[in-house]
Parts: structure tokens; sequence; C-alpha cells
């Protein structure tokens, strides 16, 4: 048992407090981290101890009698109540005591009996304790209830000499390194470096062994044990120290040396002679000779200054009173800077609000002359009045249900011809109603992801608002005579825009985008079940698809996957057909593992595959055999696509790091790409064979112009992990998906950069770690598949989910299925429909449509 106990500043401080405030020494370099830098005060709070000795030892100290007489009576008072309750302090010694800011003097003790002292830093932490008792409010306490003094204190001789010793080279370290922090940059090894250097250089341990036979009594300097004279010899060698400073330690030595035999230096008994008479009464060499503590208490010596002392006393707690409110009103003052920050940008935010709400007034109203000026022109030709139709517009109590209720040209072109002369009533009530089903709407679905299209508003106007070099977009018609599904994305407002709205579409130019995405994002509420594909032979354990596609007209899907067979289905008969077993139109069976298949985007009979042994395959379904082979890759080929601008020129990407261009029509590669990673992933866009996209295991999509196929026009590189797929949703974007997670969506306008690092979307709400899920992109959706067996479908104007299915339902048994092992393994869209196809890790393939 040792004694930890009070002292003058009447505070306990634990054990496990200190250490753990000067553990966080071993980690230096976050005092200079962004934590501290950020929040002096709590530096300051810290670090503003110091060591009774480091205070004394402290270079060019001016002696303050009234400072040092305020020290040294709140040191008397404490041993005072230890001899009260028949206790000898033992180590009434300079670096037993702790200096506070104001001077309150506080006494440490340590729980260790370890035999020398350690100039470690950390032996101190781990061994050292601190105790603290807060006094009363008088700066001089008289006395304790002797049942609190007895709960800390232990019999005499129980203070250990190293403790103190080691508790004291805690503080001064710890001052010592409070002298490097205003040179202390953030994240600056260099100065934190110096810090440890001097802790660990630091010579308290010499320091603090000739301390010990400095405050050694005569008495027990001849073996006699300590007594309560003992702690009086040595209040007479610390009153010493506090009225005698030094020019070096040198000359310390000499005079501290020289006070055991009484003798005082010149200066001292001419500058303080009563200070230096006081000492020789406490030092006299016998011990009855010295004075008792009621004595000191007593004496003229310490209550002729008293109210010196109690007037600086005040004035020290006005000090601390005044800094603590400077203090606080630091922390107001940054709080209401912080605050005042946070509110212009919210004036900001309102302003431009303000702005784009008066943009989209402006748009409405030309609108609405529109339709007036369509309804006027008509009535006065007797024409009918064929207005376009308005977005879908959900009613709530029927949003549950899937339904939509869309305005029909024909149904508002009888209700308008039998308003007859109050048209223009009929066409304001119209309005209104359609207001108020918007309120309603609002109330419910809307207002269920508010913050996150809140979120995508903003992102979406600042990145809009950013100047950047526009691709000009080829015409929807493809060579076929089919409109393109990417580039017929627009609402029918956006055909309705008047050349006003053009003048002004560089304040306005995210109305478009962000209202095509709103409305797009709403028209729907979910993914519904159209048809579960049955097959025969579902119980295949190897049954795993890893490819979906469509061919040109919507008419047929093909499936390939591990089991090694390509199997193609009529869509019209899975959809409208309720079979017990689906069996395919046609089933080709193949030497390997198949990896990828896709349909010639022009030739309806032709589809193209590719397997784990690495050989690229073409095939003839109307015949259901081979018509080309390509065996040119080193290992397994990933992914295959047909160019759109040549139909017989297809690319393909292999685990051996290359992208090989085929020429069908040869059978021989016209082309490498070579790239120093696994490739996962090929893509031509959908209007144009110019360029190519694929992705990589290093993590980045490279684009390249087929014309120059040496090096890439640009780099992408947002992803963490693997790139799964890529997708072309129209000339100028670019989905990619990757095991981090993610999908991220790239402006290729920006590709003049040659890297790109930031994508413009990233989208987030599937879980994708380690397994390939899909991707497939139609008129602005997103759909992809999850590793928590559901099918994800994404809006490319909003970060999350619009809708989501999860694979639920075994298709034989009928009952909900373990999926914790299931997954989504490919999804493809069915062109120009709302509907696609859906296959998971076990085979089982559905067809959903969003409704």
């Amino acid at each position: 048992m040792f004694v930890c106990w009070l002292m003058c500043s009447f505070k306990w401080i634990t054990m496990e407090g200190s250490s753990d405030h000067l553990r966080n020494l071993d980690d230096i370099s976050g005092v200079c981290e962004e934590d501290i830098l950020v929040d002096p005060y709590v530096r300051s709070h810290k670090w503003s101890d110091i060591s009774l000795r480091q205070w004394l030892d402290k270079p060019g100290r001016s002696v303050d009698a009234l400072e040092c007489l305020h020290i040294f009576t709140q040191i008397v008072e404490i041993v005072n109540i230890a001899h009260a309750q028949g206790i000898v302090v033992h180590n009434v010694r300079p670096s037993c005591f702790v200096m506070s800011s104001f001077n309150h003097v506080t006494f440490i003790e340590s729980a260790s009996c370890s035999d020398s002292g350690s100039d470690s830093l950390e032996d101190g932490i781990n061994s050292s304790q601190m105790a603290e008792v807060k006094t009363s409010s008088s700066p001089f306490p008289s006395s304790l209830g002797s049942e609190g003094f007895r709960s800390v204190m232990t019999p005499i001789n129980a203070l250990s000499e190293t403790s103190c010793m080691q508790s004291s080279s805690i503080y001064a370290a710890q001052a010592s390194l409070n002298e490097g922090y205003g040179k202390c940059r953030k994240k600056d090894r260099r100065h934190i470096e110096e810090a440890e250097d001097k802790v660990q250089s630091f010579p308290m341990k010499q320091i603090l062994a000739m301390e010990t036979t400095w405050y050694t009594s005569p008495e027990e300097a001849s073996g006699s044990p300590s007594s309560s004279a003992s702690d009086i010899y040595r209040l007479g060698v610390l009153l010493f120290e506090l009225f005698c400073s030094f020019s070096s330690r040198e000359e310390k030595n000499r005079t501290m040396s020289s006070l055991r035999h009484r003798v005082l230096p010149t200066q001292l008994l001419l500058k303080w002679p009563k200070e230096a008479s006081f000492c020789l009464w406490l030092l006299h060499p016998e011990p009855t000779n010295r004075p008792k503590l009621s004595e000191l208490l007593q004496s003229e010596f310490l209550n002729e200054p008293k109210d010196d002392l109690e007037e600086r006393e005040a004035a020290i707690k006005l000090r601390k009173k005044i800094e603590e409110q400077e203090l606080l009103l630091e922390f107001l003052l940054l709080m209401q800077q912080r605050k005042q920050e946070a509110a212009h940008k919210l004036q900001d935010t309102i302003s431009f609000l303000c702005s784009d709400i008066e943009q989209v007034m402006r748009h409405q109203t030309n609108f609405k002359k529109n339709i007036g000026s369509r309804t006027d022109l008509a009535m006065d030709n007797h024409l009918p009045l064929n207005l376009p139709s308005m977005p879908p517009v959900r009613n709530t109590d029927s949003a549950a249900l899937g339904s939509r209720k869309r305005f029909r040209p024909g149904i508002l072109t009888h209700d308008i011809e039998a308003c007859g002369d109050n048209l223009d009533d009929c066409l304001k009530t119209s309005l209104d109603n359609d207001n108020e089903q918007g309120v309603l709407f609002k109330s419910s679905r809307l207002m269920k992801n508010f913050k996150k299209l809140e979120l995508a508003y903003f992102l979406m106007r600042g990145r809009v608002n950013k100047p950047s070099r526009q691709f000009v977009k080829h015409s929807s018609i493809s060579s076929d005579g089919r409109g393109s599904v990417v580039l017929t994305e627009r609402s029918s407002v956006n055909n309705l825009a008047s050349k006003e709205s053009c003048n002004d579409n560089r304040q306005g130019g995210w109305i478009s985008p962000f209202l095509e995405g709103l409305c797009k994002y709403l028209s729907f509420s979910k993914l519904k079940v159209k048809a579960d594909l049955k097959q025969g032979d579902l119980l295949n354990s190897s049954n795993l698809v890893c490819s979906l596609s469509f061919d040109r007209d919507g008419e047929f899907f093909a499936t390939a996957g591990v089991n090694r067979k390509i199997k193609v289905f009529g869509y019209d008969s899975i959809v409208n057909e309720d079979r017990d077993i689906h069996y395919p139109v046609v089933e080709m069976a193949s030497r390997s593992k198949l990896s990828s298949v896709c349909w010639n985007r022009y030739i309806k009979s032709q589809i193209a595959s590719s397997n784990f042994e690495g050989v690229v395959q073409v095939w003839d379904v109307t015949r259901s055999q081979v018509v080309t082979e390509m065996g040119e890759h080193e290992r397994r080929v990933w992914s295959i696509d047909f160019s759109s601008a040549d139909p017989t020129i297809l690319a393909s990407g292999s685990d051996d790091g290359s992208v090989k261009l085929w020429s069908i029509n040869q059978g021989i590669s016209i082309g490498t790409i070579r790239t120093k990673a696994n490739v996962c992933c090929v893509q031509f866009p959908v209007d144009s064979g110019r360029s190519l996209a694929f992705g990589s295991a290093d993590h980045k999509i490279y684009y390249y112009d087929m014309r120059n196929i040496r090096v890439p026009l640009c780099t992408f590189t947002g992803h963490n992990k693997t790139v799964s797929y890529v997708k072309y949703i129209d000339s100028s974007t670019l989905v990619s998906a990757s095991t981090d997670n993610t999908l991220k969506l790239w402006d290729l306008s920006m590709s003049t950069s040659r890297v790109v690092d930031t994508p413009v979307q990233s989208f987030t709400g599937h879980m994708n770690i380690k397994n390939f899920v899909g991707l497939s992109v139609s008129d602005g959706y997103i759909a992809t598949g999850s590793e928590t067996n559901e099918v994800f479908v994404y809006h490319k104007a909003f970060p999350m989910p619009a809708l989501s299915y999860k694979f639920q339902i075994d298709p034989l048994s009928s009952h909900e299925m373990d999926d914790s092992a299931q997954f989504i393994s490919s999804v493809c869209w069915r062109s120009q429909s709302s509907s696609l196809v859906a296959a998971n890790s076990t085979g089982h393939i559905k067809i959903l449509e969003m409704v």
C-alpha cells in the first residue's frame, strides 16, 4: 500500500486518467494532427501542468517573494494535514509536486516500488500515479475530515522515493515536449522526431538522484528513521530552492552541497535576510531544535504577508475567471463563425433555388402558352387537336398496385370539344386537378426518397453549370431502320421546348436532365414477374448462367453458362404460355464452359460466344452449328461484343491481357490491344464503331479510338477493384460496374483529359464484392444484379436504386429458397421495352417488367 493523497488544488486525478493522458505521448504525431490544431483549448488544458522541479530549474527564473511564499505555504498546509494524522510525508521534494498554470500545487505519488528511477517516458507512464484533492474556496486549507484523510493515507515510510522520481520525470518530459509544440505543423514528422529525441535525452534520472541526496536530513543520513522533524528539514531545503536561482547546474550542485553544512550564498543573505534566517531555523542539524509545523503556521514569517497573499490569490482567481471567459468567448466566436459560414452557404443555396424556381415557372408558362396557341389554331381551322402525351402521373391509391395513369390525347380532345366556349375554364380545371394529384403523389412515393433526390439535384446542378465540351449526337435512326433505344430517351416536355427556353439554356441547363430523370425515376413503382422460365435441367448443379442476350427485335433471347450450352428461347412463348417446363427453341452444345454470348445486331441468325478455353465462336442459330471459330487467345475469354457500325467485326477481352478485334468473314484477328492486366469486359458504342471501351482487373476503364489502337484515348480510374462490365448509355456516356460495390457513370466528353478519376455519378445500393452480377442499359435505366440475389434498377440521373426485385421463390417447389449463397449472375434488357431477363447462380431465370 502506498500513500496517494491530497494537494493544495484539491482535485483528485485518477491514475487511469493520468496514464491515458500521458500514454498519448507515445503517439506524439497526434499532437500536430488536425484535432489539436483545430482545438487549441484541449492542448492548453492538457499541457498546462509542470513539475515543481522543472519550474525551479527553469533557466532565467526570477524570484518573486509573494509567489514563492504562496507555493511554500501550500506545501506546508499539505504536510501539516499529514502530520495531524500522525503520518510522515517523507517525499517533500520538488519532484513530487506539480504546478498548475495558476501556481496551485499538486502532490503526486506513484504506486511503483521499483529500486531505481527510469529515464524512459514509457516506464514513467506505466508506473506513475497522481492524486489531487480539491480545496474549499480558501487558498489555505486548514483541515480535512479525518475519515476522508484516512481513506488515502498509509503507514509511515510507505512513500517511495523512486516513485516520485518517475512521476516527476513524466512531467518534466511533458514540459520538454510542450516547448516544441509551437513549431509543430500538421503531419511534420521531422519536428515529431526531434521532440521524441528530446524526451529520451532529458537527464531527469540524474537530477532526481541528486535531489534525493539534497533532501535527506542529517539524522536520515546517519541511519536514523524518518520523523516529522525530517519533513521540517526538507521544507527548509525547499524554501531555500524557492528563493535562490542559479545560472548553471554546476553552480546549483555546489550550493546545494554546501547547504547541508548550513552555508548560504552571500546573495541570498543580502537580498532575502529574513528568508535566509527562516531557512537556517528549519535546517538545524538537531531535529529537536527545529520548529513544529504548528509553530511554522503561527510564525510571523508566514502570517505577515498573509493579506498580500490573499490579495494575490484573489487576483489569480480573477485572472483564471477571465481566462475561462476568454475560452468561452473564443468558443462562441468560433461557433458563430462556422454558423455564419453555414448561413452564407444556405443563403447561396436559397438564392439559386429561387433562380431555378423562376426558370421552371418560365418554362411552365411557355408550355401553357404553347398549348393555348395550338388549341386556338385547331378551333379556328376546325382541326382535331393532337396534344403530345404527358408524363405518367401516378395516383397515390393506385401506386401500390403498380398502375399508371396517363393522359391520352383522344380523351383530352373529346373533353376540349365538349367544353365549347368554356375551353379556358376546362383547361384550368384539368391543370388544377393535375396539380392536386401531384401534391398527393409527392406526399407518398416522392417524399420517401426526398433527401436522396435533393442530393442528386445539387450534384446535377453543379455538374451542368461546369463548362464541358459536348459530343454531337448522331441520328436516332440506325441503318436497319430501327430507332436507337438510348438516343430517343427524351421526355415529351423537351419536344415542346420553345426558342425562349433554348436562349437561357445556360441558366437552366440542369432542368431537362433532372426533369427527365425525375419523371423516369417515378414512372414505375416496382419490378413485377412477367414470367418464370422453368427448365428441365434446373436441378443440374452446374447451371450458372453467365450471360444473356436478346436478338435485334427482342423476339428471342439466348442464355449461356457453365453447363456448356447455348439455349435460345422465344420471348412471347415464355410470357404467354403457362407451361410446367419451357424448352428452348434451339440448343447448341459447346466443348467448354461458356462465359459470354452476344447476338449480332444486324444478322438475326448469328450469335457469338466465348468460353473458358479462350475460344471465340460464331454460331448460325438456324442450323445450330458453328460458322467460325477463332482461338488466338491464350487464356479464358470473358466478354465479346459485335460492332454496331460493321456486323462482321467482333471484339473480345481475355485473361491474357488482350483485346482482339476479329473479322468474322476472315476468321482471324485484325487488331490487338494489349494491357498489363486481365480484360473482363469489352463494349462497342450502340451508334458507332469508331470507339471501344473495356474494363480491366487493374481497376481501370480504357477508352480507345479505333483509328489509333496503340494508346488509349482516355483512362478512367475511379474504381477500387476489378471492373467487371462496361456499357454505353449513349455516345457520350459510359457506365461501369465493379466488385467494389458500385456502378459509375463517366462523361466521355472529358476524354481529352487522358486520365479521368472523377465519375459523373456513383450508384450504390446493391452488393457486389466478388462475383460478376451482370449489367444492362436501356433508355437511361441501368439494371444490375446483386450478391443478395436481387435485381436492382437505377436511372442514370440518380445514385440510388429506383426499383429492386429479390429472387425468393423456387420455381419447382414454389417455396422460399435459402439464398445465402445465391447471387444474380446476368441481366439483359429487352430492346425498346420496360422488360428485362435476369438469371441467378442456380440457373433460375425470370422475365421482369417495370410497372
